[in-house]
């Protein structure tokens, strides 16, 4: 901890709140060393550090209230920060200088920071204070709505801006029916205009949700607990559960309860130095009422007054002022991409708009224009791959025609301006303010983001920076390889490579020989090595390259539970081995449920569970489904012409074998399959990384399938195939993509990515263009016959099953923190609420 010499000259620096625009403040005390001469106290509401709001709904996708922290691990300790969370202050006496905190302690300041943020804008509608009814702002709420949606059918969300979206999403992702009521006669009405509102409205209700635009809500309705709302046009909803979203309004009553001046609609009046009308004390965040008029919403103004603020504070005083800042935003709501930036809705004088819409695919894009050509703006809906040169490029004249910007490639769009041709001024990184110039002479991402912290904010640059980073780089694999991973495989495949530290140590950059790796090697070196018939992917050096799926060969839950995927090659199982399932999931009171592919997922097993039943799995006739390893994980199929009228080939059989060819095959990213018996695609074989049709006349093969988050149509490769072409084929292919690949890239990113696309790798693998045909089929063959099952063999080695206890020293006792509540008549994940409290702490 560092420790304040006594001195005349140092301060008490009092700040309130510890959001993410009060830990920005802090960090930059630190790195200006006013944290090593000045005493800095830190008063915070929440029980916990200060976390990413930005990205606060990631919380339902697995992500941890740990990993939102923004407060790298003993931060506070190093830099002598006194942090007081769940204790706000209640009042200020400027008079005296002094803050009264909730738990009575008063401490006198020198300097006084006020960055407490923002509240939601609840309306003052009758029954807004029933029983699930909720905001959307904090971690403790999204737990009680996820606590309170578990006993909900419906919910609404009152407010359709870009928070009100991602509560919506939320809900729905919980398993509830979906409103979204909005006042505006759009959605997200201060971002996006009309064009861009139909896009996003036509999007959202695709996806199963309600929307409501242009009405209000009157009433929340129920007796005691929320049964339904009635809305300005007379209507009635029934729901369950109800988010007010419907704005934020600054935090600003210890500045009107000790008489700094406020704005007549709220915020806190500062300077371009971001003072208050008091010279002690400062406002920084969406408490602060700017010099040109607004109250900022967005994290990158309140990082910018933060900094402005800590300048002001060192022994020299900052040159630093802030007088406004880009309100530019890319997101991803509800998965769809939605960004905007400069004068979005064309209000400058004589303003032109250059449109692009596709109503089917629900891609909208504007730009903004000035008279001269200049790009004053823009509102992109559905496919915003383009922000992050067009936003930097606000003010400038573009080198191409503002038509090439939106127009999709093949619709009159040769050029593509990538963000090369941005000049160095050009930002980059909204959040932190950074230039192209300052990334160009960095040479990774790491890098980047340690030195210029571009990258780290809401994240949007990332690929921007990633595009600009090759000019300096050398395109490898990671700081540890200057090669790719294709360069990798050829090297391991060609000398025989068996190890990761051998791969390492006569492969690797001089920098990185004898040392350890990262985490963007070792696994993709794992997967390379395992490819080549590495042997069991836990027996030595291996195990250590793994991550914590492959490492216990089961998909670890957001408990800590771990779930099993037998594998049911075709769908096809016998009555004797559903009921082994059962008995299974009875006796350890396992979650079981039916996949997308066909097969049985039993979920909540502990680590010291799992080799027991995979013990009785495995005696049933069971083997692995491999769902925790970057390999095959199913063949669908329907029952094709054994038992359907339409059916044309036996597509059962002939899942089951390739499914049991390709078992275990580790490839840079998983791999998904489906046989169907007819045209009818009742198996929805073109969604899948291979898929295969029956003809009359044989099979039909498409490649390069994703039914994921970005849903590509495969396409066809051969057609009319005979059994042995089909899985000749197959052979090929695969193994082409496993040499040609790049890390976690999936068929359908490298079919688009690989020169000559489709085209190229029907030249290689159907007419042999290369001459490696035999060379890629004797590679499969040896996985065939190398096979073996990782469940089987691990059962066999003691060694092997040393890993698999909750704790080391004490092996058989169960882990504490893995709990479950049930639901629906079997069990779910227990909220961490321990975990949570010792995080706070």
């Amino acid at each position: 901890m560092t420790t304040h010499a006594p001195s005349a000259t140092a301060r008490t620096i009092v700040v309130v709140g510890h959001g993410m625009v009060g830990q920005r403040f802090l960090e930059a005390l630190a790195e200006n060393g006013t944290t090593g001469r000045d005493r800095v106290v830190v008063f915070a509401e929440e029980p916990r550090p200060a976390y990413d709001r930005v990205h606060l709904t990631s919380y339902f996708s697995g992500t941890t209230p740990a990993e939102l922290s923004m407060v790298e691990p003993g931060f506070i300790e190093e830099h002598g920060i006194e942090l007081c969370l769940g204790d706000p202050v209640e009042s200020v006496d400027r008079a005296a200088r002094t803050v009264t905190a909730r738990s009575g302690r008063t401490l006198g300041y020198d300097v006084l920071v006020l960055a407490t943020g923002s509240y939601p804008f609840v309306p003052p509608v009758p029954g807004k204070e029933l029983t699930g009814c909720f905001v959307y702002r904090t971690i403790e709420d999204l737990l009680a709505i996820e606590a309170y949606a578990a006993t909900a059918a419906t919910g609404a969300v009152v407010g359709g801006g870009l928070l009100g979206l991602e509560a919506a999403g939320a809900l729905r992702g919980l398993g509830l029916d979906t409103h979204i009521v909005e006042f505006a006669p759009r959605l997200m009405p201060a971002q996006v205009d009309d064009g861009g509102g139909a896009a996003l409205l036509r999007t959202i209700e695709n996806m199963g949700l309600t929307v409501h635009t242009g009405v209000g809500t009157q009433e929340i309705t129920g007796t005691g607990a929320v049964t339904g709302m009635l809305l300005s046009d007379g209507s009635a909803l029934a729901t369950d559960l109800v988010v007010f979203s419907a704005g934020v309004r600054p935090r600003d009553r210890l500045a009107r309860d000790c008489g700094l001046a406020v704005g007549e609609r709220g915020g806190i009046v500062v300077d371009e130095r971001c003072r208050t009308s008091d010279p002690a004390v400062y406002a920084i965040g969406e408490c602060a009422l700017t010099t040109d008029g607004r109250v900022y919403g967005l994290v990158a103004p309140g990082y910018e007054m933060a900094l402005t603020v800590a300048g002001a504070l060192t022994a020299a005083g900052g040159e630093k002022s802030f007088t406004g800042a880009d309100l530019s935003t890319k997101l991803k709501l509800l998965g769809v991409d939605v960004a905007f930036f400069g004068d979005a809705h064309g209000a400058a004088e004589g303003s032109l708009d250059v449109l692009y819409a596709d109503a089917r695919s629900g891609i909208y894009k504007k730009l903004v224009v000035s008279p001269e050509g200049a790009l004053l703006g823009g509102v992109l809906v559905g496919d915003a791959d383009a922000y992050g040169t067009l936003r930097p490029l606000t003010g400038h004249v573009p080198p191409v025609p503002a038509e090439q910007l939106v127009l999709p490639a093949g619709l009159g769009a040769p050029v593509a301006l990538g963000p090369e041709s941005l000049p160095d001024d050009a930002v980059i990184c909204s959040c932190h303010n950074v230039a192209k110039g300052a990334i160009t002479p960095l040479g990774s991402l790491a890098e980047v983001k340690k030195c210029t912290r571009a990258g780290t904010g809401c994240a949007s640059c990332v690929k921007t920076i990633e595009r600009l980073l090759p000019k300096t780089g050398d395109g490898g694999l990671c700081d540890c390889f200057a090669k790719t991973r294709q360069e990798l495989y050829e090297i391991a495949l060609a000398l025989r490579v068996r190890g990761y530290r051998q791969l390492l140590d006569e492969h690797g950059r001089e920098s990185a020989r004898g040392g350890d790796g990262c985490e963007v090697c070792k696994p993709a070196v794992a997967s390379i090595l395992a490819s080549l018939g590495g042997g069991h992917i836990l027996d030595g050096e291996q195990a250590a390259l793994q991550d914590t799926n492959d490492h216990f060969l089961a998909n670890i839950q957001r408990n800590g539970s771990y779930s099993i995927v037998p594998r049911i090659p075709g769908g096809e199982i016998t009555p004797e081995k559903l009921i082994v399932i059962g008995e299974v999931a009875r006796d350890h009171g396992l979650y079981t449920k039916l996949t997308g592919g066909q097969r049985i997922d039993l979920f909540g097993a502990s680590v010291d569970q799992l080799p027991v039943i995979w013990a009785r799995l495995v005696a049933a006739g069971f083997e692995s489904g491999h769902a925790y390893g970057k390999s095959l994980r199913t063949v669908k199929s329907c029952v094709g012409q054994t038992w359907c009228r339409y059916g044309v080939q036996d597509s059962v059989r002939m899942a089951i074998e390739l499914e049991l060819r390709y078992r275990g095959l580790r490839s840079p990213h998983k791999l998904k399959s489906a046989v169907s018996g007819c045209a009818r695609e009742c198996a929805e074989a073109q969604s899948k990384d291979f898929g295969v049709i029956a003809t009359a006349n044989g099979w039909n093969l498409y490649v390069g399938g994703n039914g994921g988050a970005t849903p590509r149509h495969a396409d066809l490769l051969a057609q009319d195939l005979t059994d042995g072409e089909l899985v000749r084929l197959i052979d090929r292919f695969l193994m082409f993509y496993i040499r040609t690949a790049d890390r976690l890239e999936r068929t359908s990113v490298w079919l688009e990515r690989i020169e000559g696309g489709l085209g190229h790798v029907r030249d290689v693998v159907v007419h042999d263009s290369l001459g490696i045909c035999d060379e890629l089929e004797a590679l499969m063959a040896g996985h065939v016959s190398d096979y073996r099952d990782e469940w089987a063999e691990t059962l066999d080695d003691p060694e092997r099953l040393a890993r698999f206890v909750s704790f080391v020293n004490a092996p058989g006792t169960p882990d504490p923190t893995v709990r479950f509540v049930p639901e629906r008549g079997q069990i779910k994940p227990e909220l961490p609420v321990l975990a949570l409290e010792v995080a706070a702490r």
